[in-house]
């Protein structure tokens, strides 16, 4: 006999990307849409096997023969309909064995409890149906949005990266929030981003976006240029409206060949922090409007090249970790406290930072964003 719900096979994936990934507990409540909890699967069996030993242990008989007509609903939260048939029919017996000495129930109350017992064992098995097609389309659903954001490799030409995206939405694996990192004939390219909206909502737009940025990335000879075609994606997914509404804040990187420097561009969008022997280097970037806009006003995007020394170590986080709060409504210092994690992988340190920011501001309310890159030599 067996209790339980169905898992998703691609239930439980760790959303560190790139140079770890491991398994973590379904975010998800039981109540929507989650596996039951243990105790939830072992309460009928348990409550059976008390009622039981209740009535055998008392010198005088014991009115908790109700209590049995709760296990077979009971049973329907997390049992198949088999085990929750095979619950039934054991009420059903203990009712009627003597030695129980449980009222000895009539006849209209035995037939009550089999009705239940029935009904429980229909119920059970319409759950089960449910169950195993939400299971596929959730399936289904996290391969389309893993499709949209593969996981990153641990590293991508000369760069060692990794990437972190928690999404504020119950349930989804891709939101407003987006990341890449590709290698082209003009070098290695970064992005990371943010669409206006979140949710399920912004999906469509993140991947136009990286779309736009994994075919620019082929052909374009700049990064300047890359957040001038992402730019013309957008306005062309709005319609060509001049100042419309959907928009995109971005940030581009290029690694030189030798991973001594890096050019960034900035739309709408701080830069990144640069990590330098244990100290913290905020890099200085001309601002630039948002992609999409399309404002004329504010002219071609133009990149800054940041040198780099052997060790340094790049990261970029999403509004979701710089305007997170405490208790208080203070926002989560950031820059205080990254030059005190480790700063020689880029995997552990966006585990660090992410670990350090659920202590600090508990329930999430916007997603979380993290990418790390590290310049190094290539793979040999």
């Amino acid at each position: 006999m067996r209790c339980g719900g169905g898992r998703s096979s691609l239930e439980g994936v760790g959303r560190v990307r790139g140079g770890w990934s491991r398994p973590e507990r379904d975010r998800r409540h039981w109540l929507r849409g989650a596996p039951p909890p243990g105790w939830v699967r072992v309460l009928p069996a348990a409550l059976l096997g008390a009622v039981c030993a209740a009535t055998l242990i008392s010198p005088d008989p014991l009115d908790i023969g109700f209590l049995l007509g709760a296990i077979p609903p009971l049973a329907v939260l997390s049992c198949g309909p088999v085990a929750t048939a095979v619950l039934g029919g054991l009420v059903l017996a203990v009712l009627n064995i003597p030695a129980f000495h449980l009222n000895d129930p009539g006849s209209t109350d035995l037939l009550t409890v089999a009705f239940v017992a029935a009904l429980s064992v229909f119920v059970s098995f319409v759950r089960s149906r449910r169950d195993a097609q939400l299971v596929t389309e959730r399936a289904v659903a996290e391969a389309a949005q893993l499709a949209v954001m593969p996981p990153l490799p641990p590293r991508v030409g000369s760069v060692r990266c990794a990437g972190l995206y928690r999404a504020a939405q119950r349930g989804t694996l891709v939101g407003g929030d987006f990341f890449d990192v590709r290698e082209g004939p003009f070098g290695v390219r970064a992005v990371m981003g943010d669409v206006q909206g979140h949710g399920l909502s912004a999906v469509a737009t993140v991947a136009s976006l990286l779309g736009a940025f994994r075919e620019a990335v082929l052909d374009q000879p700049d990064p300047e240029s890359v957040a001038a075609r992402l730019d013309r994606r957008l306005r062309l997914d709005s319609g060509g409206a001049p100042n419309s509404e959907l928009f995109a804040t971005a940030v581009l990187l290029e690694f030189a060949a030798d991973a001594r420097a890096v050019r960034v561009v900035a739309c709408g969008q701080s830069g990144p922090l640069l990590l330098r022997h244990g100290r913290l280097v905020e890099i200085e970037l001309a601002p630039h409007p948002p992609l999409g806009l399309g404002l004329p006003e504010g002219g071609p995007p133009v990149g800054l090249t940041v040198p780099l020394e052997f060790g340094d170590l790049l990261f970029l986080a999403s509004d979701g970790v710089t305007e997170a709060r405490d208790a208080t409504g203070t926002f989560y210092p950031l820059t205080d406290r990254l030059s005190g994690f480790a700063a020689d992988d880029p995997a552990a340190l966006a585990r660090q930072v992410w670990t350090d920011l659920r202590q600090y501001g508990g329930t999430l309310q916007d997603d979380v964003t993290m990418l790390v890159l590290m310049p190094g030599t290539a793979d040999p």
